[in-house]
């Protein structure tokens, strides 16, 4: 099998890691390629070669067929496996490598392009006796044609791009001017995507779970569907948290949903691993979405639960192979559970992308049964140019309940440095209680987050927690400054004292705390209530574990300075405290505060990006909401528009600028 060479990995580095390990398993070589920003990229390292195809900007490099094909002639490999996206489900460059004799890691052509369009798609399902959502079949020409249809299906719609996957190019309307903002930017993200600005409308199922079938099926004629996953936590119609198996499917309704989910495969003589996404009611009706016609980034959970390796046999099928087990030998042994961690702000629209250097990078993989699929390691860069994934963190259990609390200290346990991320969301979903009860649909972060994601809401106790904790660390760190090798650096300074008395602020609330000491343990007196804490007080790790009132904690100290500021990361969230001896805090009251900045007269870029459009300029009048430029990140276009009814005073960015989160776009009067 060496001889057997893979282009793998296209899609880019967190792809292209899992179908290099799977690839090295079964003794075949790989070529890398990647962007010149790539070069140094983690699965450039771990492949046998490496080959770069281009500058930074995907249309360019992972999306140049040209220079991708000069890269298996000049390698001579054999098969290409196109990772999650770009290229994986695009019909043309399967064409190219059939007719350079190149196999390609998927489905045949024909199956590419029925499935990578919805409409078509759409008309098969329903050929194959799958369940479909009411819709118009055909292509939409304009926004006022949208208004029209939107009109005779009913409201609610969904607007999406006929080529589109991942939540790109998708808007609901609830209105006829919803419909025609939606068209525009759909098609507009489609075009930017997908090359495609086609886009389709079909009846919006309110509040329903989105479920898929894995299924896997080979060149003989062979199917089988690999059980489902639960994808019902999403923003912007992408996913975040996904589960298997569901909490909601009962055996009945599985086994319909897999059997339509195979027949449809069948239809299209499908071949390699794929999934069929359904759309399911709060009655277990379940309605045809779409075929992806890849392998998807949850795959890892139902790898988990079956024990197949989806990668693997998406080679062997490639290769010619019959499937080697039947229906009735796939399994659901435990429970998987799979958070998506982001480089974004999850208090901007539950995530805006962010950017930068990981400064600091550490996986929970010393954990057991825990996963981590990454493409990243300390010192990576994320750019603007590529999806803010950072990394799959999936956890396994025998039970729902213990791959949850493994999830827990997982996230609690996973170091970040260097960029903002989403782990703070990750930590709240996976314990709030509707997620726990398995009470979910697509409409559970707007609904249990109605004003926008805040962070963990501290109650009293976990409040004591978190300033006791502060404290005994801010005594901790003073006390390992007095010494040096571990004696004191002064010999003539007085004996250690054994009880502070400091001020704790936090949330602009002022504690008068009373500390002691006893070897490590410190005890905590606030409000009349005592907190013990204890742990060896290592300074210089990333991760502080601490026993606090007999429970085990898992915090981390992301700012320590000298005038007694900490940022302590407790329960996923970060919240800034500071602390002071009880002569400096009757004194900061002296200290002049910062005035905030007036938001209301300026619009600053929420995020990193490329400026789109620019709809004003300086003199115009602009009503409260109307909007202003739009800003595009990672192929997702936002609206950014006026806070107040206002004159523009000045525009300081143009159409294809490049902006930095903060950056000023336009003042008004």
């Amino acid at each position: 099998m060496a001889a057997y060479r893979s282009a793998a990995g296209f899609q880019r580095v967190l792809h292209a890691v899992k179908v290099i390990k799977t690839c090295k398993k079964m003794g075949i070589k790989t070529v890398a390629v990647h962007s010149d920003v790539d070069s140094s990229a983690v699965h450039v390292k771990m492949a046998d070669e490496a080959v770069c195809v281009g500058p930074a900007p995907t249309n360019k490099s992972y999306l140049n067929m040209d220079a991708i094909m000069n890269a298996i002639k000049q390698t001579g490999a054999q098969a290409v496996h196109p990772g999650y996206g770009f290229l994986s489900e695009n019909k043309e460059f399967a064409k190219r490598l059939a007719a350079e004799g190149v196999s390609f890691i998927g489905p045949d052509t024909h199956a590419i392009q029925a499935m990578g369009d919805k409409i078509e798609s759409k008309l098969i399902a329903k050929a194959a006796k799958v369940n479909t959502i009411p819709g118009y079949d055909g292509v939409v020409k304009d926004a006022e044609e949208a208004v029209k249809i939107a009109g005779e299906i009913g409201y609610p719609v969904m607007i999406k791009a006929s080529a589109g996957g991942g939540g790109k190019g998708m808007r609901i309307a609830w209105n006829d001017e919803e419909t025609r903002e939606g068209f525009r930017f759909s098609s507009q993200e489609a075009a930017s995507s997908f090359g495609d600005d086609r886009l389709l409308i079909e009846k919006f199922i309110d509040n329903p779970r989105h479920i898929e079938i894995q299924v896997l099926a080979d060149k003989h004629g062979n199917a089988l569907w690999l059980n489902e996953r639960e994808c019902s936590i999403q923003r912007r119609n992408q996913k975040v948290v996904e589960e298997a198996p569901s909490t909601f499917l009962d055996p009945d309704t599985r086994r319909a949903m897999g059997e339509q989910a195979v027949s449809l495969a069948k239809a299209v003589k499908y071949s390699s691993a794929g999934t069929v996404e359904f759309l399911v009611d709060s009655k277990k009706n379940f309605y045809f979405l779409e075929m992806n016609t890849r392998l998807q980034v949850e795959h890892p959970i139902t790898e988990c639960i079956t024990g197949l390796d989806l990668v693997q046999q998406m080679i062997r099928i490639a290769m010619g192979y019959k499937l080697q087990h039947k229906q009735s030998d796939i399994p659901i042994n435990g429970w998987a559970i799979e958070s998506r961690v982001y480089a974004e702000d999850p208090y901007k629209s539950f995530g805006l992308p962010s950017i930068g250097r990981l400064s600091q990078y550490q996986e929970p993989l010393d954990l057991h049964n825990v996963r981590v699929d990454s493409g990243i390691e300390e010192g990576s860069d994320i750019s603007i140019y590529y999806d803010p994934m950072i990394s799959k963190l999936v956890t396994y259990g025998k039970t729902r309940e213990e791959a949850l609390k493994k999830m827990e200290e997982a996230l609690d346990n996973y170091v970040i440095r260097g960029v903002t991320h989403n782990i703070p969301l990750l930590r709240e979903i996976i314990v709030h209680p509707r997620f726990v009860s398995g009470d979910i649909s697509t409409k559970f972060l707007p609904e249990v987050y109605p004003d926008g994601f805040k962070g963990h809401m501290l109650t009293a106790g976990e409040r004591r927690e978190l300033l006791a904790t502060a404290a005994a660390l801010y005594v901790a760190a003073q006390l390992r400054s007095q010494k040096f090798l571990g004696d004191l650096r002064v010999s003539v300074v007085p004996a250690e004292s054994r009880q502070w008395e400091l001020c704790v602020e936090l949330d602009k609330g002022l504690h008068m705390l009373g500390v002691s000491r006893s070897g490590n343990n410190y005890t905590v007196e606030i409000d009349g209530e005592k907190v013990e804490v204890s742990g060896e007080w290592n300074l210089a790790s990333a991760l502080l574990p601490l026993t606090i009132n007999g429970k085990h904690r898992t915090l981390q100290c992301l700012l320590r300075t000298a005038a007694g500021e900490i940022t302590l990361q407790y329960l996923g969230t970060s919240f800034k405290l500071r602390v002071l001896s009880k002569l400096a805090a009757s004194l900061s009251k002296h200290m002049p505060e910062k005035v905030p900045e007036d938001t209301s007269s300026i619009l600053r870029s929420p995020m990193p990006g490329s400026v789109v459009a620019v709809s004003v300029k300086p003199g115009d009048n602009v009503a409260e909401g109307q909007e202003i430029c739009v800003i595009e990140a990672m192929k997702m276009q936002n609206s950014m528009t006026a806070a107040k009814a206002a004159k523009v005073k000045s525009v300081h960015c143009k159409a294809g600028d490049t902006v930095g989160e903060g950056d000023l776009l336009v003042e008004l009067e």
